[in-house]
C-alpha cells in the first residue's frame, strides 16, 4: 500500500496492525479471533465504498450497452463471413 493510501486509511489497517502487534511473535491467534478480525476489516472497507449517482449509473449502464452490441455486430460479422468462407472453400 502506498504511503498516502497508508495515511488516509489509518483505521482499517491501523487496528489490524495494532490488534497483530498485542499478541506475542510467536503466538497464533485463535480461529475466533482471526474470525472477528476478518469481519472488522470487512466492515471498515466497505465504509470507504462510495456509491456511484444516479447520473454516473446512468452513464455507465449506457456504455456498457453500447459496447455489447459493438462487439455483438463484430462477432456476427466475422461468423458471418467465416460461414460463407467455409461454404465458398467447402462448397455448399
Amino acid at each position: 500500500m502506498s504511503e498516502t493510501a497508508a495515511s488516509a486509511a489509518p483505521d482499517a489497517e491501523g487496528s489490524a496492525r495494532a490488534s497483530a502487534t498485542k499478541s506475542k511473535p510467536g503466538e497464533r491467534r485463535g480461529l475466533f479471533a482471526r474470525i472477528a478480525l476478518f469481519v472488522r476489516q470487512v466492515i471498515a472497507e466497505l465504509k470507504k465504498v462510495v456509491r456511484p449517482t444516479r447520473q454516473d449509473l446512468i452513464t455507465y449502464t449506457s456504455v456498457v450497452l453500447v459496447f455489447v452490441a459493438v462487439v455483438m455486430a463484430f462477432v456476427t460479422l466475422i461468423d458471418l463471413g467465416i460461414g460463407r468462407l467455409t461454404f465458398w472453400v467447402f462448397g455448399g
